[in-house]
């Protein structure tokens, strides 16, 4: 590897560090104000019913979940209509810290509750834009350039990696 090409791959990462920061802070905001649908069939009605609210749709899935048709399905069909309505879009590769930042503000833990809890569908995430001020909020700013970015480089959903804490 050259040196060029260890700077660029230096820069790469440090900026995906700096993308799933700024996911991150998106996440935790727009969860205090209420901003999150979380689940796909949730969010492919809210998709259907008010689109030009919704300003970032994350895609979650492991391994596993790769080998789900039906959930591959439902991720075509969202993938699509973002594209076509012009939703920034996110496919984060590891839906175990996605659940940690979601969920931190549940009422009790499966185990606390006798497990009887079923967790929630954390595959798709929706935020959506009650305000107009969040537009102006640094990190949106940011995650909605680097999709844009992405965009360019025909990479229409580009992959972040969550920072682990």
């Amino acid at each position: 590897m050259t040196l060029e090409e260890f700077s660029a791959a230096e820069q790469k990462t440090e900026r995906m560090d700096t993308v799933g920061d700024a996911l991150e802070e998106v996440l935790s905001k727009a969860r205090s104000q209420r901003t999150i649908t979380v689940g796909v069939y949730e969010a492919a009605k809210l998709l259907n019913v008010d689109p030009d609210n919704v300003v970032l749709c994350l895609l979650a899935a492991d391994e596993d979940d790769d080998r789900d048709v039906a959930l591959q399905i439902h991720f075509t069909l969202i993938q699509a209509f973002c594209c076509e309505n012009d939703i920034n879009i996110l496919r984060v590769s590891n839906p175990g810290r996605l659940a940690e930042l979601l969920l931190l503000e549940t009422d009790a833990s499966p185990a606390e509750s006798g497990g009887a809890a079923q967790p929630p569908d954390l595959h798709c995430v929706l935020v959506t834009n009650p305000h107009s001020s969040q537009w102006k909020d640094p990190a949106l700013s940011q995650l909605i350039c680097f999709c844009r970015e992405s965009r360019y480089m025909d990479q229409w959903v580009p992959v972040i990696n969550l920072p682990e804490r």
